[in-house]
């Protein structure tokens, strides 16, 4: 893991060369996490986000397999705090996602992590955490992953 450079204020860029990496960088996140901590990913299919939520999951404390909850659209961990893994990708739109009860997941003292965050972008707070994970330009197996907001970086 090699950190490129600090963008701006609360943010921070990462280069992770492998699945094992990405999920370090997750645990260090998860680590200084507090309850009511939203994490918003973006990324393309096989970027490495469930693989930063393992990381996330273990520096939550939490046990067990993490697997991506794309049919579920909700896992639950727990940990030190309560771990909720959301999968946005087959939901339109945020109406959606509080039919499934968002609200109670927030009100529920853990942190939520949600991948495809784009399409439920509205209704996320306005303190969550930023998670962009891309691929590097010369390196396909390498991930840049930058880290926007919250005081844990």
């Amino acid at each position: 893991m090699l950190i490129l450079k600090v963008r701006e204020v609360n943010a921070v860029e990462y280069i992770s060369h492998s699945p094992l990496e990405t999920e370090e960088i997750g645990a260090r996140l998860g680590a200084g996490l507090h309850a009511g901590t939203v994490v918003a990913y973006q990324g393309g299919l096989g970027m490495g986000k469930t693989a930063f939520t393992r990381g996330l999951a273990r520096g939550l404390g939490c046990r067990g397999r993490v697997t991506s909850p794309t049919f579920t659209i909700v896992n639950e961990y727990e940990g030190r705090l309560p771990l909720f893994h959301f999968d946005m990708y087959r939901l339109p739109d945020s109406d959606a996602l509080f039919d499934i009860g968002w609200d109670d997941y927030l009100e529920r003292g853990g942190v939520c992590a949600v991948e495809w965050s784009e399409n439920v972008d509205d209704a996320l707070p306005p303190d969550t955490i930023r998670v962009t994970i891309s691929r590097h330009d010369t390196h396909d197996d390498w991930r840049i992953i930058t880290i926007t907001g919250g005081d844990t970086l």
